[in-house]
């Protein structure tokens, strides 16, 4: 879909971060509105169409994932991007299973930001643009070993290096390795597409 053909709805209780990513979307072409608070958007929610929604995870009033649940429960969950901070993957994990389509972590480029909304738009034509091959990530899952899968499993659950090498009795320094191993062999460029690649696997989280 064309940028000006559904609008992007940013919902983000810092101020700056709001008015920061309403001028990039702004001059990227795309039509923008703001919410201080995912209350504010819960409220607006039922009333709108042809949304895209692009918000934060952790606010003070309800998290990503709990404003999710609630627009679901209502029917009218949009397309999700939701922006995360370092060590948020677990509860980015549970916000794609509530319905997001993406999420992205912080510090990120301008158009990781763009494309993952793009990505998400594409759900409001009935169709899911997908980037890469299911076959391709599935040989690259394959090409992992047994080990490789215990710690990306791990991974996915966001467990700290030091607590996976515990549970699997292994040395954190092993566990770097066994994470850069992963990362090149699936050829992840950051942490979140590696989670990403693996929500698309259907790979299990080591922890629930």
């Amino acid at each position: 879909m064309k940028p000006d053909s559904y609008v992007v709805h940013i919902v983000d209780d810092e101020e700056p971060a709001r008015k920061s990513l309403a001028f990039l979307l702004s001059i990227s072409g795309f039509t923008v509105r703001v919410h201080e608070s995912a209350t504010s958007f819960l409220a607006a929610a039922p009333t709108l169409a042809n949304v895209c929604l692009v918000t934060d995870l952790r606010m003070p009033d309800m998290s990503a994932i709990e404003l999710l649940e609630k627009l679901g429960a209502i029917g009218v969950l949009p397309p999700t991007v939701i922006i995360t901070g370092h060590g948020d993957v677990p509860m980015a994990v549970s916000a794609m299973k509530a319905g997001a389509v993406d999420f992205i972590e912080k510090p990120f480029e301008d158009q990781t930001l763009i494309d993952a909304i793009t990505r998400a738009a594409s759900r409001l034509e009935g169709t899911i643009e997908v980037s890469a091959d299911d076959r391709l990530l599935r040989a690259r899952l394959d090409s992992l070993s047994d080990r490789e899968r215990q710690v990306l499993s791990a991974v996915v659950s966001g467990l700290p290096n030091k607590t996976i090498a515990y549970d699997l009795d292994i040395s954190r320094r092993t566990v770097e390795v066994h994470r850069a191993n992963i990362m090149s062999k699936m050829q992840a460029k950051s942490l979140a597409e590696l989670v990403r690649m693996a929500i698309v696997l259907k790979v299990a989280s080591a922890r629930h």
